[in-house]
């Protein structure tokens, strides 16, 4: 009689554990683009911070100012610093006036500071009544996230 066949095979063995180095290709596409994300937000927090210190300052005058020519010429004052962080002094820092106000539209104000409630700026130091100024501060808030000191 045959014996049983299944005694000629060898006893079972487990495989060789897999090696945890070297990763496999996925992981190191995965950490060369987490890589490349944490580069590019370090660069984009550097970027902007010049703008966030400018918003929050501008957020500061609003809320402390109660005399409406003190914060009117706060805000110009803001406005007039940041311009000069964003455009090379020779540029920016003589501007007065009317030209100062064209410079504001031409870089983001499309005409709202020559001809909208901008026009304030040149104004206030010669009136004597109070005037609203919750539209100079969105237009100065927009007129500062328009403008990165980088971009320009």
């Amino acid at each position: 009689m045959i014996s049983d066949p299944l005694d000629a095979l060898r006893p079972l063995h487990e495989p060789v554990a897999i090696s945890w180095w070297p990763p496999a290709p996925g992981w190191w596409m995965l950490l060369l683009f987490l890589l490349v994300l944490v580069i590019l937000l370090i660069r984009w927090w550097r970027r902007t911070t010049l703008q966030r210190a400018a918003l929050s300052e501008l957020k500061l005058l609003t809320q402390k100012v109660n005399s409406s020519y003190h914060e009117v010429a706060a805000i110009n004052q803001l406005l007039k610093r940041y311009a000069l962080v964003c455009w090379p002094a020779s540029e920016v820092a003589a501007l007065t006036g009317e030209s100062w106000l064209q410079f504001l539209d031409r870089h983001g104000g499309n005409g709202a500071f020559f001809q909208g409630p901008g026009r304030v700026l040149l104004t206030s130091p010669y009136c004597g009544e109070s005037q609203s100024s919750e539209e100079l501060i969105g237009l100065a808030r927009r007129w500062i996230k328009t403008n990165s000191p980088c971009r320009n």
